[in-house]
């Protein structure tokens, strides 16, 4: 399977909880992120125990609000078209 990248626009698998993020907007401090939100990773990081992604979180006007470093177990990459869907299908099978 392709690993994730830098810009890749991703959905969460799990909830992320408020004590794991790295706040930009102070009224979301008791916020846990929920499954299913959307981000960008906007940094990756190689360490030890596998590639951390530092994915960020921002509303529909795209004001930024919070960023936690994942691995990839806890999210999702989206495709946004069929072409590339099935590149990485074919990658797995």
């Amino acid at each position: 399977m392709n690993q994730p990248k830098l810009l890749d626009t991703v959905a969460l698998l799990k909830p992320v909880p408020a004590k794991q993020l790295i706040l930009v907007e102070p009224e979301y401090a008791s916020v846990n992120l929920p499954v299913g939100l959307v981000g960008t990773i906007v940094e990756v990081y190689d360490r030890e125990d596998g590639n951390h992604f530092l994915i960020e979180f921002a509303d529909s006007d795209g004001c930024e609000y919070a960023m936690a470093t994942l691995q990839a177990d806890g999210f999702l990459v989206l495709k946004h078209d069929l072409a590339e869907a099935d590149r990485q299908l074919a990658s797995v099978v």
